[in-house]
């Protein structure tokens, strides 16, 4: 993961601790952009509460993109869909993947080999399986989606493979 990205995450979650979130780099309470560097995209923050994300997730959707949760191979109900599209976040709708970039993995999770924009998406250093992995969160909500792994199709060499529950599919 970048390190700003990884700073971020920590100053967001560190004002969100201890309720100062007027403070500077902490953004207001709903809203704060992400980015502050010149010619990089700002994605404007959607910070809900946890009773806030209860009430707009179902139960699979908020342990998988509020509690980093994982759901079972095969049960997802998009790991085999083929169906064009777009896939955006459950959480807040923005749009991550687009289904031209999906791929077949073998794994039992939708998988792509590229993001729409790679501003879409966060990466965050994962050691939760005593195995250092790549976590993928959406970048407006910090939902959890799943892990990126160097074992994809060219021309990335990518796999982000993601749990159905955290996405929703728009087709054209």
């Amino acid at each position: 993961m970048p390190q700003n990205g990884f700073m971020k995450f920590a100053l967001r979650w560190f004002c969100l601790c201890f309720g100062i979130a007027g403070a500077a780099g902490c953004g207001d309470s709903n809203q704060a952009p992400t980015d502050s560097m010149p010619g990089t995209k700002q994605i404007d923050k959607l910070v809900l509460s946890e009773e806030d994300w209860q009430q707009k997730l179902s139960p699979e959707q908020f342990h998988i993109l509020r509690e980093e949760g994982t759901e079972q191979a095969f049960t997802g109900r998009y790991w085999d869909t083929q169906e064009d599209g777009i896939y955006h976040c459950a959480g807040c709708d923005l749009a991550l993947f687009d289904s031209a970039t999906k791929f077949k993995s073998g794994t039992g999770w939708p998988s792509f080999w590229k993001p729409i924009d790679p501003a879409h998406i966060l990466e965050n250093e994962d050691r939760k399986l005593f195995v250092l992995r790549t976590e993928v969160l959406c970048a407006r909500c910090d939902g959890h989606l799943g892990h990126v792994f160097d074992d994809g199709p060219q021309p990335t060499g990518l796999r982000y493979c993601l749990n159905s529950a955290a996405l929703m599919l728009k087709k054209p």
